[in-house]
């Protein structure tokens, strides 16, 4: 029985493997070398990931109607929002200024349909951040309001009509290390501002590199016969295609169907829902770069018809405006002001199987309501005061049981 030797000559000059040992793997066989992981990218500037399915989702300008939008808390790219609005009031408009302020603080491109550039001069200027503010509100109200003591488990909702639609719902929690309490309200500096606050006091100053766009209505010399939506529609397909990949768009088509602008053959159906499909077109085709916010006056055309119908299916989002009068809006409270319209949620942009957060499920539930102050417009809870009733027949019980001096004397 022999045996082989097995030992290996190091350093030697030879050829490899002069040795005669057999060789480990041919080089044919050899696995190629993995590639290198993809780097993530970072989301543009005003966007971040949807807690809901991490879709891209963008500020309306509003953190409490981005809180409504289905849990997403924001507007997800690629989808439309349609605010209606009954009456001769403009807070529809005030919605769509709000938004278009967002879209330039934040870099984005802005296409207004319909108005020029004076309609742009209204906008609100930049006061701050509105997480931060809404942050440092909720805990003055805190310490100043008595806290709730029916349960021990109660202290975790927090105050009512806070986060998305209220205390029972979810919402965005931004990361802040709760180190210190001066470090936990303000903003990391390497944490970008998703939604910012405003001051409809003062005028935002528009910077000359803003990537703006106004689109002229159509012309009522038009003839009938062709479409009075179709130049519109041509110049935002080329300010699409033309544009960069990572540019984020920001359309708004204020008071749509507004006599003053649009000429009386814009609402016929062939033309309007042929607008509104190649708008939901436009949205499919840039579902990472385009949102559209859209106000509609029902003064004219009403919920009930089916034209203003179709065009709510066509939506991605509906919300109405109703405003109340002044007198027979709420009477402000002790430390409350007084809102100016109710709002309804008819509508809101479900992208996934799971569904929506709890706005729809908030919407249908409780009356909602929204107050235009100087510094914001808040949507909040609303629910009704005491009858006026209730408080004359209390004064007048009281003058009735007050008894006099003659009346005492026996």
């Amino acid at each position: 029985m022999s045996f082989r030797k097995r030992n290996v000559i190091l350093n030697s000059r030879g050829p490899p493997n002069a040795s005669g040992a057999p060789p480990l793997s041919h080089p044919s066989l050899a696995s190629p070398p993995a590639p290198p992981p993809p780097q993530p990218t970072s989301p543009p500037p005003g966007v971040r990931p949807s807690p809901i399915n991490g879709q891209y989702v963008t500020s309306t300008g509003t953190p409490s109607l981005d809180s409504l939008l289905a849990g997403h808390a924001g507007l997800p790219l690629g989808c439309s929002l349609l605010v209606e609005e009954p009456g001769t009031t403009d807070y529809g408009g005030a919605l769509l200024r709000y938004y278009a302020a967002e879209g330039i603080v934040q870099d984005h491109a802005v296409t207004v349909v319909g108005f020029g550039e004076h309609w742009m001069r209204d906008l609100p200027a930049v006061v701050g951040d509105a997480e931060c503010e809404r942050a440092e509100d909720g805990k003055r109200s805190n310490k100043e309001g008595e806290r709730m003591k029916i349960a021990w488990r109660y202290e975790r909702l927090g105050e009512f009509g806070s986060g998305i639609g209220g205390s029972r719902a979810q919402s965005y929690t931004p990361d802040r290390t709760p180190s210190s309490p001066s470090s936990s309200s303000n903003i990391p500096a390497n944490k970008a501002t998703f939604c910012h606050a405003f001051d409809l006091t003062k005028r935002l100053s528009i910077p000359s590199s803003t990537k703006l766009t106004f689109i002229p209505p159509p012309s009522p010399s038009a003839s009938r016969g062709t479409s009075p939506y179709s130049q519109i529609l041509t110049r935002l397909s080329t300010l699409l295609a033309t544009s960069q990949k990572d540019t984020i768009h920001r359309v708004l088509i204020p008071s749509l169907l507004n006599p003053a602008l649009y000429p009386p053959h814009a609402s016929q159906p062939q033309h309007l829902l042929q607008f509104a499909h190649s708008l939901r077109a436009l949205l499919r085709t840039y579902p990472k770069q385009l949102t559209v916010m859209i106000s509609l006056p029902t003064e004219l055309y009403p919920r009930e018809t089916g034209l203003v119908r179709w065009v709510e299916i066509l939506s991605d989002g509906v919300v109405e405006l109703l405003p109340l009068p002044r007198r027979t809006a709420a009477k402000a409270t002790a430390g409350q002001e007084e809102p100016q319209g109710l709002v309804k949620l008819w509508k809101l942009p479900v992208l996934g199987e799971k569904g929506g957060g709890v706005g729809a499920a908030l919407g249908a539930g409780e009356d909602l309501a929204f107050l235009v102050t100087r510094r914001r417009f808040e949507i909040m809870a609303y629910s009704l005061p005491p009858a006026d009733g209730d408080e004359e027949e209390k004064g007048r019980s009281e003058g009735m049981g007050k008894g006099t001096k003659v009346d005492l004397e026996f």
